[in-house]
């Protein structure tokens, strides 16, 4: 022991005291460290491990729902058409038949929705509304153009 350090070693080992809390065991299995100048055998981390406590079989899909699915690629297309209707109605000749489809699909998306063969409704009543303005844009626009007559030739 050093003076100045009173209960110290100099070298960082603390003496055995009977009393002291020990560390709690490993609780993963894992065995302990081996002692400086002890070698462990090699274990493989990747290979495969015995379960402890004897597991129950395993199931196909397990933590899936079993039975139908959910089908929710109509609320997603209605989504997708009815989000690309609206910018697409400057040219109304894509706008509106992208905003139709966005609409109808949506629609079918929230009647499969009602159904529960579906849990996306949000996504459906979102395409359909995005779809309908993208139709309502793209009426807009042609009359617009019809009323200003832009881009029609004009006769002398």
């Amino acid at each position: 022991m050093q003076p100045g350090n009173p209960g110290q070693d100099p070298y960082g080992q603390q003496p055995n005291d009977p009393t002291a809390p020990q560390p709690p065991q490993n609780p993963y299995g894992q065995p302990p460290a081996a002692p400086y100048g002890q070698q462990q055998p090699y274990q493989d981390p990747y290979g495969q491990q015995q379960p402890q406590y004897g597991g129950g079989p395993t199931y196909p899909n397990a933590g899936y729902p079993q039975g139908q699915g959910q089908n929710n690629t109509l609320g997603l297309v209605a989504l997708i058409l009815g989000i690309a209707s609206i910018p697409l109605a400057c040219c109304p000749l894509l706008g509106i038949p992208v905003g139709i489809g966005g609409a109808v699909t949506g629609y079918l998306g929230r009647q499969k929705a009602a159904q529960g063969q579906a849990s996306n409704a949000g996504q459906a009543k979102a395409g359909l509304i995005c779809g309908a303005v993208g139709v309502a844009l793209g009426i807009i626009s042609v009359i617009l153009s019809v009323a200003l007559n832009v881009g029609l030739p004009t006769n002398p």
